[in-house]
């Protein structure tokens, strides 16, 4: 009975001990420091209850200031499956959004092109529905939307390697071309940089080389360099929405198109046309954007939140672009796709150098320092 008396005393000890220490781990006015010293005194008591201690620790200060403010949903269109590098970086984006915000912000990322083509979205962005206030674009798609600059991220051959995009990424021209469309009044800007690997062509009949190109046709955006481009390799340009683009060359309407790898295989674009040529055109440079509106709509801790969540989001595309392109490419191979290498991009380089100088003759200074950052 005395036995069972002091078990019972000091089991009661034990809680009361562990209460305690509960109750100093997040009082209304501790430092956010505190969490973490406490975390490591619980971790010898109560294991089970490390991990609690441990989010706590790592949510930043300013965590506090932007969950006050008003709620917010911001709705992001995607063209692509989630499952592509860009939608993967959509996804860390709207992850680093909701909790540096505290809740504040959500956003309603809207994949697989369920809203509409990248045109279609910016037509939306800026017809003054508000039904959509984020996007993820094309850097090329914003050449008729106040981006005059991003032109010459589109132009064919220009960056070298992943690296040299990088470069340009963190280099000071970077925030010229985000803001460049805001700027000219076109009440959108530019949030941050990510890529979705070198664009490919891909055609329903086997290709060897740049010669097979001749009299075929070629789906192209309505883009003025994509056109160029297509029609210096010989080709027939023939615009196609990328929603219709699958039944497009299923039906014959289109011989071939252009794609980033992950696109490729993500839209099963290998099904109707499973010859795919590693030419490397062009780098798909993408920006994430917003409405002035929405923009200025945030709370200036909001703000804070989306810009501290872009960087994140933008070091997370380059971390994971290259292994992932690299592994659905293997892929392709694996299920039989026909896979041409090209050696030599000399040919292609110089059938694309009249589009080039077109589209770069009056902005030549910032192309070449564009190509500088290959250095």
């Amino acid at each position: 009975m005395k036995k069972k008396l002091v078990s019972i005393l000091l089991t009661g000890a034990m809680v009361l001990s562990m209460t305690a220490c509960g109750l100093e781990s997040a009082p209304a006015s501790a430092p956010a420091a505190e969490p973490a010293a406490d975390a490591g005194a619980a971790e010898e008591e109560a294991p089970a209850a490390e991990e609690a201690p441990a989010e706590e620790a790592e949510a930043p200060a300013a965590d506090a200031a932007a969950a006050s403010d008003p709620a917010v949903t911001l709705v992001m269109a995607e063209v692509n499956p989630l499952d592509t590098i860009v939608g993967q970086m959509d996804s860390k984006f709207k992850e680093e959004v909701e909790r540096l915000s505290g809740g504040s912000i959500t956003i309603d990322l809207q994949a697989s092109g369920v809203l509409g083509s990248e045109n279609d979205v910016l037509d939306a962005m800026l017809g003054g529905a508000g039904t959509i206030q984020m996007s993820r674009i094309s850097a090329f798609a914003l050449t008729n939307y106040g981006g005059h600059k991003s032109t010459l991220l589109s132009i064919p051959y220009t960056f070298v390697d992943r690296n040299h995009f990088w470069n340009f990424v963190h280099s000071d021209l970077a925030p010229e071309f985000l803001q460049e469309p805001s700027e000219s009044g076109s009440g959108i800007r530019g949030l941050f940089y990510g890529e979705e690997g070198f664009r490919h062509f891909f055609t329903k009949e086997p290709v060897s080389g740049i010669e097979d190109f001749k009299g075929m046709k070629i789906r192209v955006s309505n883009d003025p360099v994509m056109t160029g481009m297509v029609e210096g390799l010989g080709a027939s340009p023939t615009v196609v929405d990328f929603g219709e683009l699958y039944s497009a060359l299923q039906t014959g309407v289109v011989d071939g198109a252009e794609q980033p790898t992950a696109n490729y295989q993500s839209n099963a674009f290998d099904e109707v046309a499973p010859n795919f040529i590693l030419d490397g055109h062009t780098l798909g440079a993408v920006q994430v954007i917003i409405t002035d509106e929405a923009w200025n709509g945030l709370t200036e801790a909001q703000q804070a939140a989306i810009t501290e969540a872009s960087q994140i989001a933008s070091d997370y595309c380059r971390e994971i672009s290259e292994e992932a392109e690299n592994k659905v490419l293997q892929e392709l191979k694996d299920k039989g796709v026909n896979v041409v290498e090209v050696t030599d991009k000399t040919p292609w380089q110089e059938a694309c150098k009249s589009v080039i100088e077109e589209n770069t003759k009056d902005q030549a200074e910032l192309y070449q320092k564009i190509l500088d950052l290959a250095k």
